[in-house]
């Protein structure tokens, strides 16, 4: 069995590229993170001058400074600048809430629309069970990184820088140059074992998400598992993943072991060497008990903070790395664009011509070779030949799906890539052969060739696609789900279901891409008269592999090898004697046996 190929590690993570695409969103309530700052500034400044009036009111109780009660407004103050530090953090989250739920919500957004934007050859090599974890994780990551970045990481350096100053205006400056080097060794070792754990947190994600489409891509494929027996094959290569994403979760654990052990031993000498200084300096009558205090008290307040700066910056760097791959999603270049302000189709008669169209899905492999022809308004044109012919492929280039390498495709004289993709696509309705339905109900399915549809519109397409009496026969009528990629439908079912959401379209161009042939020969009979009708005076491609569907075309073209080498009429198709004749000839004898 071929191997996946496996896809590699994200690069480092640029923190200035992050923060750039988060800072439009944030500036959007620009008033609100500036008041947020604020508030949090306040209570910053509200945390710091606990300590100082902590020392007062120690002093105020030291019987050596001849005090005999504490001042009223010192315990006042102390109970107020509390307060303050509670009411100020609490009304900063209330007030920066809106900024993270609006980014979260437009980030997912955004990439949401990039995803529909991007071309047909990216969601066909999609795992959609990763990209939709790779978006889950990069949005809570946004909101852990807003939160604790602007309110965690900024906070605890504003409030070390005026700790800093006040021990070194009160003090001798050997408390400062202390507290100074224990951060500095602090920091430098948080950054350089955070920065090698981070290679097991990417390894982590990748396992998740290659796990995560193992399980969906199984479970979506339910009736082929059963039909291969391989429930077994299924379990290990899931677990596969998982096993991968085990090992490192343990080295992730184990590291940050190390990471907080050696934290704790950092923070120790620090403050150890400090209370000695402070008790030294009490001693020799330089320092109060209240100056004593108040530097604890200090050390206690930024060096818990501290502890937790290493826990919230490993974290960040958790949620970059989480969001590094949501937003690679967004430098994924669309390949088929608009151009620079692009008009919209304008649609006259509808005529469609392919003027010398060439493409390849690849370089080595040439699809289309040089193909004109023309389908004329209100006329019917079909497409037949073998498998791999290319035929799709000519839906797939009219619909700009895909934008042909060579010549162009013209509707109504306009070249298709010269105006918008929207307004091509709104004049073009296509009737697959593999038709994949919501997970929702028929009629909504039906409705969603026109949202907004009025029912009684929905009935009727129904009706001319002969699946309003089936579905009526239904416990649940419109209503019934007709479950994932609409497996709970037969394929003839889900293809009436896709030949009633076209109609409801109403398309000035129809495209039918094997549409009959997953209908048995009665129902395909109906409905093809039924499309004939409907097509009667609309601009129509047929790509048929069946050349009983498409005899009344008012020309056929078959294709070989990429290029058309006969066209006519059915009788003069006959006539030639040619590929078209042989492939009637063999459909024939195969009906008759």
């Amino acid at each position: 069995m071929q191997r996946r190929r496996t896809e590699a590690l994200p690069e480092n993570i640029h923190y200035r590229q992050t923060f750039k695409l988060l800072i439009p969103y944030i500036m959007r309530y620009k008033w609100r993170a500036l008041l947020a700052l604020l508030l949090m500034a306040g209570a910053k400044l509200a945390n710091v001058g606990v300590p100082l009036v902590l020392k007062d009111v120690v002093d105020s109780l030291d019987p050596t400074q001849a005090v005999l009660v504490v001042p009223a407004f010192l315990l006042l103050a102390y109970g107020v600048l509390r307060f303050f530090t509670t009411l100020f953090g609490e009304l900063r989250d209330v007030v920066f809430a809106r900024v993270i739920q609006n980014t979260m919500r437009s980030t997912a957004l955004e990439v949401f629309r990039h995803l529909h934007k991007l071309s047909l050859r990216f969601h066909l090599d999609r795992q959609t069970g990763g990209l939709s974890r790779d978006i889950e994780r990069g949005v809570a990551g946004i909101r852990f990184l807003m939160n604790f970045m602007l309110f965690n990481i900024l906070p605890t350096l504003f409030e070390i820088a005026l700790v800093i100053s006040i021990l070194l205006k009160r003090f001798d400056a050997r408390f400062g140059l202390v507290v100074i080097a224990t951060l500095s060794v602090y920091i430098v070792l948080t950054l350089l074992i955070t920065e090698w754990r981070m290679a097991f947190r990417r390894k982590m994600n990748l396992m998740d998400s290659k796990a995560n489409t193992s399980a969906i891509d199984s479970l979506i494929n339910f009736e082929t598992v059963k039909y291969f027996n391989n429930e077994e094959f299924e379990l290990q290569r899931y677990d596969k993943s998982m096993r991968q994403w085990e090992k490192a979760a343990i080295r992730s654990t184990t590291s940050l072991g190390l990471l907080n052990s050696m934290q704790g031993l950092v923070i120790a000498i620090g403050v150890t060497v400090m209370m000695m200084l402070a008790a030294d300096e009490v001693v020799k009558g330089s320092m109060t008990v209240g100056d004593l205090v108040m530097v604890n008290a200090f050390l206690l307040q930024l060096f818990i903070p501290l502890n937790f700066l290493g826990f919230v910056y490993r974290e960040i760097r958790h949620s970059l790395a989480d969001m590094e791959r949501m937003f690679s999603l967004l430098k994924t270049p669309a390949e088929v664009e608009d151009l620079a302000g692009a008009s919209e189709l304008k649609l006259g008669q509808a005529n469609v011509s392919f003027e010398n169209v060439g493409f390849s899905y690849d370089k080595r492999r040439q699809v289309l070779n040089h193909i004109s022809f023309k389908i004329p308004a209100g006329k019917t044109v079909a497409v037949v030949g073998h498998s791999g012919a290319g035929k799709s492929t000519l839906s797939r280039l009219l619909y700009r799906f895909y934008d042909a390498t060579e010549g162009a495709i013209l509707i109504d004289g306009q070249n298709i890539r010269d105006v918008s993709q929207q307004s091509v696509r709104r004049a073009i309705g296509i009737v697959p052969q593999d038709t994949v339905l919501f997970n929702d109900t028929i009629y909504y399915n039906i409705a969603y060739g026109r949202p907004g549809a009025e029912k009684e519109d929905v009935i009727r397409a129904a009706k001319h696609a002969h699946i309003h009496e089936f579905i009526e026969s239904l416990p649940d009528g419109y209503d019934t789900m007709v479950g994932e990629r609409g497996l709970k439908l037969s394929g003839g079912e889900k293809q009436r279901v896709a030949i009633a959401r076209t109609i409801l379209k109403a398309p000035a161009i129809l495209v039918f891409d094997e549409a009959t042939s997953a209908l048995d020969s009665a129902t395909e009979k109906n409905i093809q008269a039924e499309l004939e009708a409907i097509s009667a005076n609309t601009t129509t491609l047929i790509i048929a592999h069946r050349l009983s569907t498409v005899q009344h075309a008012d020309q056929i073209l078959v294709m070989d090898n990429g290029q058309i080498t006969e066209r006519g009429t059915h009788s003069e198709l006959l006539a030639m004697s040619g590929i078209y004749s042989s492939m009637w000839a063999l459909q024939k004898e195969g009906e008759r046996t």
